[in-house]
């Protein structure tokens, strides 16, 4: 049985090892569950510790009557491991003492980091707020798929608090809010015809290149400031695509636009600017044509730094926070009326590679600050 009161460099390692690749998590949740259960085991009956496990994620709280909430989430699975599994630990090339392995940033350090809080706070008379823990399947495909979401579907009431900590890679740095995003994708029809009697076919790709060059002439490259942090908006073609042949007209050719937008605005207004600027009408009415096919619509995360909550976390986590770049499922709290931030070890730059890796000295700095403001008065 995994250990959960052992050091988190230590159980970062315990969690790596356990191999979760997407739609593989039983065995790691199974880990996590008999561990959690343990600690609710021998718990005192007062502090009321609940445990329960919905599929491939785990879940339990205290239930202490404390004057607020804190939910830890983390996802337990991977992307595919690439020969880094088990974990080792050694030198990175700064000389710093480092885990290695899939998983080590992306996101097990922070899994551990939660974990451990959990079962050693769970009963000290230290801790000041109520600990809610969720530890999730699916995160790293389809959202579809994702547990968190299920979750909120499924049980929403687990999700609620005063806050929500996500555990993801962030430099050890809080991350409040996070960008939305829209991905339309946007067809061009023509007719096909041999090249040589080109004038009778119907080019898709010259019907598409005016698009694209809109698409490219708008300047989507913007700051926008909410509650103090800069977020980085931008409009991009992500992926074109024409052609049959070399020597035949395309009859169709499609391309998908990207907009990341400022948290600030709803994906509504995101995708009215993105048909605006792309000029051939919208789903349901395009141009004659032309088809748009809404690809995904994922709503942005206020910061919600003015919430007391956030407020007390960032001043004992010593005020330094950041604007978070990317979606992440703090977006799924936000919807829900929940601040939510990102704060976990580990460089986001090296998730996902084969050298995926975190400093340990990053563990036990968010693990120390963790612990500082769930025991905080």
């Amino acid at each position: 049985m995994i250990d959960l009161t052992q050091h988190p460099i230590d159980l970062t390692r315990a969690l790596v090892d356990i191999e979760s690749v997407s739609k593989n998590e039983k065995n790691i949740a199974d880990a996590v569950e008999a561990a959690l259960r343990a600690v609710a085991a021998s718990s005192d009956e007062a502090n009321g510790i609940t445990v329960e496990r919905f599929n491939n994620i785990v879940m339990a709280k205290t239930n202490r009557g404390l004057p607020s909430r804190v939910v830890l989430a983390g996802h337990l699975d991977t992307v595919p491991i690439a020969d880094n599994v088990p974990s080792t630990r050694g030198a990175d090339k700064d000389g710093r003492d480092t885990l290695f392995g899939c998983g080590t940033v992306d996101m097990k350090s922070g899994d551990a980091v939660f974990l451990h809080a959990f079962a050693q706070l769970a009963e000290s008379p230290d801790l000041t707020r109520d600990m809610t823990i969720i530890m999730y399947e699916a995160e790293e495909i389809a959202a579809t798929e994702n547990g968190l979401r299920k979750l909120a579907e499924h049980s929403p009431e687990w999700l609620q608090g005063d806050i929500a900590i996500l555990g993801e890679p962030s430099g050890a740095v809080i991350e409040a809010g996070c960008q939305g995003s829209v991905r339309v994708k946007v067809t061009a029809l023509g007719e096909r015809a041999h090249s040589a009697r080109s004038w009778l076919g119907d080019n898709a790709m010259h019907k598409l290149a005016p698009v694209i060059a809109r698409a490219a002439a708008h300047d989507g490259d913007k700051i926008v400031e909410i509650d103090g942090l800069e977020y980085h908006e931008g409009f991009n073609i992500v992926m074109c695509e024409s052609g049959v042949a070399t020597n035949t007209i395309p009859d169709e050719a499609w391309m998908f636009v990207n907009y990341r937008f400022a948290p600030g605005k709803s994906t509504q207004q995101a995708l009215d600017e993105t048909f605006a600027i792309i000029g051939v009408g919208t789903p349901n009415n395009p141009e004659p044509g032309f088809r748009l096919d809404i690809d995904d619509e994922s709503p942005g995360a206020l910061p919600g730094l003015h919430h007391a909550a956030a407020t007390e976390l960032i001043d004992v986590t010593g005020g330094n926070v950041r604007a978070k770049y990317g979606w992440t499922d703090v977006a799924r709290f936000a919807a829900m009326g929940i601040p939510a931030v990102n704060f976990g070890p580990g460089d986001p730059a090296f998730a996902h590679k084969k050298d995926e890796q975190c400093p340990v000295e990053m563990i036990t700095g968010v693990t120390d600050q963790i612990m500082a403001y769930l025991t905080s008065k």
